[in-house]
């Protein structure tokens, strides 16, 4: 580790806020509060529910208030999470089970410190310093006295702001994400909910949409309320309603093969609805236990208990297990319908589950959930525009997904000084 050198992380540090010891009184509406409920590395777990009303603020961030690029770590419960203040998160209130660091000036800097608190290594030696049993914890008075190894200042700069470049393009796609869904929805709703196209035509509005495919859209509602020529149907008449199941966890020989298998579980991690991997995969032994067998990309996944609402689309080949309701797409309607559709239905989903212990949504009751089914013109209006908007939000997913697996093999070698910045910057560029 040529010019690194080891010193206790409180000789590094500028500031070290901590709020631990109690939880600041709790408000309906206010200022968040950052807890290790809710700071995770890959990201602030959103909404937060946690507030302190705002004229409290004053009263409870008394020991020091927290900086733009400030380093927030939990401390227990669990330990070692990590992330850095921005402009928006500087605001929140600091609360239970964490502390927030700043590096000396020109000596340790902060995003550098962000990542090395975060690589395997540090992890390790956090892990060494704590206590406790079932919960690892550590102590202020512990984690002051962990040592760090770290290059000069200038170094640390290079390597904070390239690991921040490829978050940074994560965090960019993942917003972009959310924009191209939100757009996504909304014109679901428009055009399948609302029925707005036709709404306008009857109450002589001007057009919104392109001459062809407003042309499209009947300019009348039947008795039943719905556009013109336009059917009522059910889900389970439109799409294949399957379920899965779980192959015995005692037979090694279903377990540890090639093939995807998910649970719930795995879509409640996404922040999209794109399914490119799953945790544990089968046999195909293990395949033959499922009553579903394997199910083809595109295949739209539902949590069905424990809770319902989990939704995404795969882009892999998968088993599933017995907490989905799992649709595979007919003729009629295209998988991205399905998934709007299903979003635009959740309460009614939720209204035809039962369950004392937890509520679960059978796929009896799940296929005679109503869907109102337009014309074949105009489904294949919206399936072209909807469609890229899809494929879109597939590719920004799987970009991350290098990026990310990217800075995972980077951030160790970055992190002891086996790879020098030069050298990281020219696998990024083979990488992506």
């Amino acid at each position: 580790m040529n010019e690194w050198q080891t010193e206790p992380l409180d000789a590094c540090l500028e500031a070290l806020l901590d709020y631990r010891g109690k939880s600041p009184p709790k408000s309906p509406k206010g200022i968040p509060v950052l807890s290790a409920k809710v700071v995770k590395t890959t990201g602030l777990l959103r909404p937060i529910e946690q507030k302190i009303a705002t004229d409290y603020y004053p009263q409870w961030m008394v020991r020091g208030l927290p900086r733009v690029g400030d380093v927030v770590m939990t401390t227990e419960a669990p330990m070692g999470e990590v992330i850095q203040l921005d402009s928006e998160t500087v605001q929140y209130a600091l609360g239970q089970r964490i502390v927030c660091m700043r590096g000396k000036e020109k000596k340790l800097d902060n995003t550098f410190l962000r990542y090395l608190l975060t690589s395997p290594r540090q992890q390790a030696i956090l892990a060494s310093y704590a206590t406790g049993t079932t919960v690892l914890g550590i102590s202020q008075k512990a984690l002051r006295s962990v040592p760090i190894s770290y290059p000069n200042f200038s170094e640390q700069r290079r390597i904070g702001e390239l690991l921040g470049a490829l978050d940074d393009k994560i965090e960019l796609n993942r917003q972009m994400n959310e924009t191209l869904e939100a757009m996504a929805r909304a014109m679901f709703k428009d055009w399948f909910v609302d029925f707005g196209p036709t709404r306008a035509k009857m109450e002589g509005r001007a057009p919104y949409l392109t001459a062809e495919i407003w042309s499209l859209f009947p300019d009348s509602l039947d008795a039943d309320g719905k556009p013109d020529g336009w059917v009522n149907s059910t889900i389970g008449q439109e799409v294949d309603v399957v379920g899965g199941s779980t192959p015995s966890t005692k037979e090694a020989a279903f377990w540890g093969g090639d093939i995807a298998w998910t649970t719930p579980k795995d879509l409640s991690s996404l922040s999209n609805p794109v399914l490119l991997g799953t945790a544990r995969q089968i046999t195909e032994t293990g395949l033959a236990q499922i009553g579903s067998g394997l199910l083809p990309v595109g295949t739209v996944l539902l949590s069905s208990r424990a809770p319902i609402g989990y939704l995404a689309i795969a882009q892999i080949p998968v088993a599933v297990n017995q907490g989905f309701i799992a649709m595979v797409c007919k003729e009629r309607l295209s998988n991205v319908f399905v998934w709007l559709w299903t979003q635009a239905n959740m309460d009614t989903v939720h209204q035809n589950a039962n369950g004392s212990t937890f509520q679960e949504i059978s796929k009896a009751n799940f296929r005679p959930i109503g869907v109102t089914v337009a014309t074949p013109e105009v489904l294949r209006a919206f399936d072209e525009v909807a469609m890229p908007i899809f494929e879109r939000i597939v590719a920004n997913e799987k970009e991350s997904r290098t990026l990310a697996a990217t800075r995972e093999l980077l951030l160790p070698k970055l992190m002891s000084g086996e790879v020098r910045v030069k050298d990281a910057e020219r696998h990024i560029r083979e990488a992506t």
